[in-house]
């Protein structure tokens, strides 16, 4: 690191330049004029540089000093953040989430508005991840996750359960929709795994499984942007186009669902789970979840996966 000035002198430096006066900055700091006009003196000789044109008692900032004035006004809020965002009082009333992208724009998005009427105390920060949130490092108070679970070394609580189903833009092939689970068979296909779209035509009674011919993508948000684009079919969940589907931006294929083999999980550390607020959340988070009060559909049914010819 460059040698630092004296970093008494910078807090001054920046009520001076602020309020134009070393008068005023002394009023300010609850000090003498003449202890400012000496902090302001030796960090200029630390620099090598004048800050401020001297006119009598009056002060005016130079072009360098107007210059370093911002850039340490910039750098002293940056550490009274630091400072904020360790105080007891800061973490207890802030609130991270860490959630995978599909689920952070397809559901939290819409939902976390009521709980922020229901808590304004709290201040929320959403962290989207595909990647396991590290709640020593990352700061994360809680987390969502879309998987098989449980993780080693922190709570997890499943959530609910999920289904796949294909869905299409009501414009795909300009509206001409497969009217048979057969019909997809040649069609573009998009995915995020193909074992649910092998799944799914076992379950649909589809004896050779297609090989496929979309595009896959390593995250549902973009799984499902690329469907209502109308580049081909895809299985999704649920919990992500049901209100899609709802008001007609996508179309439901067919009656046939399989039950998810993965579930969501809320995750925090052990010793946290016990904390107010994260009881709070937890808590609505319980409540707000609706999907799986219907289940999926009656003809549902999680098909053992048939392993794929050898082309």
């Amino acid at each position: 690191m460059k040698r630092l000035p004296p970093l008494s002198t910078l807090p001054v430096m920046e009520a001076a330049a602020r309020l134009a006066s070393f008068t005023a900055a002394a009023q300010e700091l609850h000090v003498t004029h003449g202890a400012v006009s000496h902090q302001i003196k030796s960090l200029e000789e630390h620099l090598g540089v004048s800050l401020f044109a001297r006119h009598g008692r009056r002060v005016a900032l130079t072009p360098d000093g107007a210059l370093f004035a911002e850039q340490i006004r910039a750098a002293l809020k940056t550490v009274a953040d630091a400072v904020e965002s360790i105080s007891p009082e800061a973490r207890q009333n802030s609130l991270t989430i860490s959630v995978l992208p599909s689920f952070a724009s397809r559901w939290l998005m819409p939902h976390i508005g009521k709980f922020v009427e229901l808590y304004p105390e709290y201040d929320i920060n959403v962290q989207s991840t595909i990647g396991l949130a590290n709640f020593t490092t990352d700061g994360v108070d809680v987390a969502i996750r879309f998987g098989t679970g449980p993780w080693p070394g922190v709570h997890t609580e499943r959530i609910a359960g999920d289904s796949y189903f294909p869905v299409c833009s009501p414009r795909f092939r300009r509206g001409k929709l497969p009217e048979s689970p057969e019909e997809l068979c040649g069609l573009a296909l998009l995915r995020t795994d193909q074992n649910h779209w092998d799944a799914w035509f076992n379950a649909a009674g589809v004896e050779r499984v297609p090989r496929m011919r979309g595009v896959a993508y390593n995250d549902a948000s973009l799984l499902i942007q690329a469907a209502m684009a109308g580049e081909g079919i895809a299985l999704t969940r649920k919990s992500l186009v049901e209100a899609d589907v709802a008001n007609g931006k996508l179309v439901k294929l067919f009656d046939v669902e399989i039950v998810a083999p993965e579930n969501y999980f809320f995750v925090c550390l052990p010793q946290h789970v016990q904390s107010k607020k994260v009881k709070i959340f937890r808590d609505w988070l319980f409540r707000e979840i609706t999907w799986e009060a219907t289940g999926p559909a009656k003809t549902s049914v999680m098909a053992p996966v048939k392993p794929r010819p050898k082309r």
